[in-house]
Order: C-alpha cells, then structure tokens, then sequence
C-alpha cells in the first residue's frame, strides 16, 4: 500500500507538468506535422469551405480540364423567368412590372441578356433606364459564378440546374471547394522555389557565423574575468549579462538607436561630414555584421556564464602548482584551463547551433529579413509564411512545411552531435562507480 499510495502522489505531482507539455510542446508539434501536409490558409481556412466560383477565377476554369461547353456556359450565363427573381423585381422596382412579366414569360429562359432587356423595355410597365434593365435582368441570371454553396450536394445540384454537362460535375466540385486537403505539393514547392536555397544559405551562414561569436567571445569573457579581482569579474559579467536578460524588443531598440540614420553612429560621422546612412540596413554587409553582433552578445553572455562556472570547477591546487613551475596566464589557459573546457564548451556549441537554428526574433526586430531578404533565415520564413507576410494569403500548410523541414534538421544535427562529440562519455558513471 505504501507503494502504490507513493506512485498516486508521483503521478499527482507530474500531471501539471505532462500536461503542459502536452499543451505547449507536443500539441503544436502534432499540429505543424498535420498542417504541413494540408493546403491550409487564410483562403480555405482552418476547419473547412464551402463551393463557389468567382468571376477572376473563371479565368482559370478551363484549366480544370472540361468541355469548351461547359466553360462557355459558365461565362455566358442563361436569364430564366423564376418566382424567386419576380420577388426580387418586385422589392426592387413595382409589383405591376413583376406581375405583368409573370402572367405573360413566367418559365421563359433567354440565352442573352439584351433579350430580356427588350422584354423588360416593352412591358405595358416598362423599366425606361438602361442601367437598371441591366440590374433587373441580374435578377434572373441562371449562373453558379458569385454564388456560394455550403455543402457538396448544393453545388451539384446547382450545376444541374445550370445545364453544365454530369461529365464535367467532379472536375468543376474539385475546382470550387475553398476548403482545405491532404497534399504533399508543400514539399515539392519547397523543392521548386528558387528562394529555398536562399534561406538555406542565409540559415547556414547566420548559425556559423553567430555560433562562433557566441563560443570564442563567451569564453573570453570567462577567461578575461576569470584574473580579475571577485568584485571588479563580478561587475563585468553583469554588465556583458544585460543582453541575454534585457526584453528582445528593447536590447533590439537600443541597437537601432545606435545604427540608424538618426542614431548614434549617424550623429558621430555627420561631425566629420559623412553623410547621414543607415549603418543596419543600408547594405547587406552591413545588415549582416548587426544581425550576427545582436545574436552575438546574447549568445555569448551566456556562454560566459557557463564557461566561467566550469572554469571555477578546476582544483585551484592545478593553478598554484603550475604558477611554482613558472606558468605564465597564458600557458595555464593553453595546458589546464581549456583542456577541461572540452564538454562546456561541445554542449554549448550543439545548445546554440539549435537555438540559433530555430529562432528569428532577433532578426525579426532588427532587419524584418531585409534589405530585400537578404537576411531571411529558414525560421523567418516559415513565419512570413505562415503568419505575416505583405501577400495577405497566409499560407499555414506552406509556414509547417517550412517548419517540419527545420525539425528534420536540427534532428540530424542532434544526432551528429552525440556521434562525434561522444555525449556518451559525458554521461557515464565515474570509473570508481563503474
């Protein structure tokens, strides 16, 4: 009883926390993987559609394969007599023209419209302005194109009534559902567009770049301060500590104010006439070496943190004795120090490839991908893609495409990383545990 009331109270305790995760990670997961083999955007929406045909899409229509007929029939539509467009007349103009042209055509089609704009002329009660025989002659219009059906068995009964031939009925339902479908044409895209090897270029050089920022300027941070006096290394390491605590929108405002046109390095260089430029957006270069340098200290300050713990882990009895032997700073940095730096500084380096892999915040704030998507990285376009883009169609099934893609690779990444690093080593027991 013990046991079992032991497990109860383990199970209590975990279930807040399995159920965030099952909120929050694996949730949006499972949904990005359902998304990325849908066509899902703001045009279908998220939980289906309904039929319809508009008149820019029948500029297409042909292209689903039908009969010149059909087609034909679609863009020259019939007028027909009915009682539902007689009522309409009648709201819209008098009861006399709509009773006289029941008594006399009720059931009567026309196949133009100036056929029945002459009826509507010669009536005892006629309609006398032009445009508003056009108007009433609407009323009367057998066409699909405009209209909107909610269910499947709608539209093909309106496309019996519209005379459009039963061979042609499966192609134009295909053609007019605006709900979403199963595909795999997201990934063939992203195979096709000529902008995916862009971000994948633009992916790998900001994670190179940054990632090697981040390791060489953290651990010189822990190295520089490691000498110094308690509180004076103390001090620095808040200070280099700011940009990884700092809100991304303000640490990102404060870069801006530094770089514009209008900000401090603008102010600088107009003492000495230069003219006043954008130092962050101005050229791609330029975008670059700001965007990596934002990242950058962030990265860095942690890995100065971290470094500088693992640094303070080393027996200080290694230090004194190397100092009697005549070590200078630098040979105990080069023979003690970075010896035992080895696995802080592999589980940084496979921690920031795969932090930088995915975010885009950053990047988001400071240049938006700019100037002229030069700096778009793979997350930033799966986010363009899928939730803010200039276009107006967001392309949910495209942006999860994009994002399963990155899930793939910071998975194999993980894997290299155990292989070649040998994490194995890391976690196994101490020999005298063995």
């Amino acid at each position: 009883m013990p046991l079992m009331t032991s497990r109860v109270l383990g199970i209590g305790f975990l279930t807040p926390a399995i159920i965030a995760v099952s909120i929050f990670f694996l949730l949006p997961v499972l949904l990005t993987v359902v998304f990325a083999f849908t066509n899902m955007s703001t045009s279908t929406g998220i939980m289906g559609g309904d039929y319809r045909i508009n008149s820019e899409q029948l500029r297409n229509v042909s292209e689903t394969g039908i009969s010149e007929d059909s087609v034909e029939q679609l863009e020259n539509a019939g007028f027909q007599i009915t009682e539902a467009g007689l009522t309409a007349l009648a709201d819209q103009f008098s009861n006399d023209t709509a009773n006289e042209l029941r008594a006399e055509f009720l059931g009567e089609t026309f196949t133009a419209r100036r056929d029945l704009e002459r009826v509507l002329r010669g009536l005892d009660d006629p309609i006398r302005q032009t445009r508003d025989r056009k108007t009433a002659a609407e009323l009367f219009a057998v066409t699909i194109v405009g209209e909107r059906y909610d269910t499947e068995d709608q539209f093909r009964a309106a496309l019996g009534e519209t005379g459009i031939a039963p061979v042609d009925h499966d192609a134009l339902t295909e053609f007019a559902y605006t709900g979403w479908t199963w595909t795999t044409d997201n990934f063939k895209l992203l195979m096709e567009l000529p902008s995916t090897l862009r971000f994948a270029s633009n992916t790998a050089f900001y994670v190179i770049c940054a990632l090697a920022f981040n390791i060489l300027f953290g651990l010189f941070l822990a190295l520089s301060t490691f000498y110094l006096p308690a509180k004076t290394a103390n001090t620095f390491r808040a200070i280099w500590f700011l940009p990884r605590i700092l809100p991304p929108v303000l640490y990102v405002l404060m870069w801006n104010w530094f770089t514009w046109d209008n900000g401090f390095i603008a102010t600088v260089t107009g003492w000495f006439g230069v003219p006043p430029q954008n130092w962050m957006m101005q050229t791609t270069t330029r975008a670059w070496t700001v965007v990596i340098l934002i990242n950058g200290f962030v990265g860095a300050s942690l890995g100065m943190i971290l470094f500088s713990s693992a640094i303070k882990a080393i027996p200080t009895s290694m230090l004194y004795a190397s100092e009697v032997d005549g070590a200078n700073r630098w040979q105990q940095v080069r023979y003690i120090i970075l010896p035992q730096m080895r696995w802080p500084i592999l589980f940084m380096t496979s921690y920031q490839t795969l932090s930088l892999l995915t975010s885009f915040e950053y990047i988001l704030l400071a240049t938006d991908g700019g100037p002229g998507r030069s700096t778009e990285v793979w997350a930033l376009a799966a986010y363009h893609t899928a939730l803010n883009n200039y276009g107006g169609n967001l392309q949910y099934g495209l942006g999860a495409a994009y994002a399963l893609a990155l899930v793939f690779i910071g998975i194999g990444l993980s894997v290299i990383y155990l292989r070649l690093f040998n994490f194995n080593e890391l976690l196994a027991k101490p020999r005298i545990e063995q």
